[in-house]
């Protein structure tokens, strides 16, 4: 019986034992990626990318089975409609990037669904052993990478740093140095002049590191030019 069970799993035919085992292996092992990305608060979690390999699991099923039992060939082409699922499932990707006006958020995620498609096709192909070793890779990227960039202090994100000053400010060097000798890099910059009220609204687009004195660097900013108000953050409002 388990001999017969066995053959009906590692076959490249497609038949029903086989094809609950690898729909409910690829369901499991979307489902652990997919507690991962939940587990850092994104919007894509488990269900989410259970289903997605689960689907790519099952379009690769039909795959090998229209070219076996409909046109009676051995050797068909099960690439055809799987393939489908790389590119089409970029619009699932498309929908788990966030877009905050300066700051590109889930991209991380939108890599993951488009892995656990590609996860689904190779369990559906009966490629057991690489999925899972594909899944645990997987988790060891998305748990252990990040802790070895945040303990090396690698992660540089992207921000607006916006400062307001009374009258118009011709020269802002000052500002850009204090900015610079605290590890904070400048990519552009955008000035406003309010003739109407006397200010200056200066927004630098910066890339930091969490290591980084914030207060430290807006008390000299604010001693320098005396400002109405700094402050950073991941919107570009002018």
């Amino acid at each position: 019986m388990f001999e017969n069970i066995y053959n009906n799993i590692t076959s490249p035919d497609v038949n029903l034992v086989g094809a609950i085992v690898k729909l409910v292996l690829s369901m499991l092992l979307g489902a652990t990626i997919g507690f991962e990305r939940r587990r850092k608060g994104q919007i894509a979690g488990m269900r989410t990318f259970a289903l997605i390999s689960m689907g790519a699991t099952l379009v690769m099923l039909v795959s090998i089975y229209i070219p076996q039992v409909y046109l009676g060939l051995k050797n068909g082409d099960p690439g055809r409609i799987a393939a489908q699922v790389v590119s089409g499932v970029g619009f699932l990707g498309a929908g788990a990037i966030i877009q905050m006006k300066g700051s590109v958020r889930g991209l991380t995620t939108a890599a993951g669904i488009w892995m656990a498609a590609c996860i689904g096709l190779a369990v559906g192909a009966g490629m057991y052993l690489v999925s899972i070793i594909a899944t645990l890779l997987i988790i060891f990227i998305l748990v252990n990478i990040e802790r070895i960039e945040q303990r090396h202090n690698f992660l540089w994100e992207s921000k607006i740093l916006r400062v307001k000053v009374y009258g118009i400010l011709d020269d802002i060097q000052s500002v850009r140095d204090i900015i610079e000798s605290n590890d904070v890099h400048i990519s552009d910059e955008f000035m406003k002049f309010d003739y109407e009220d006397g200010q200056t609204i200066i927004n630098f687009m910066v890339r930091s590191k969490s290591s980084v004195d914030v207060p430290k660097m807006f008390s000299a900013i604010k001693e320098k030019i005396n400002a109405i108000s700094i402050t950073i953050t991941n919107e570009m409002n002018m």
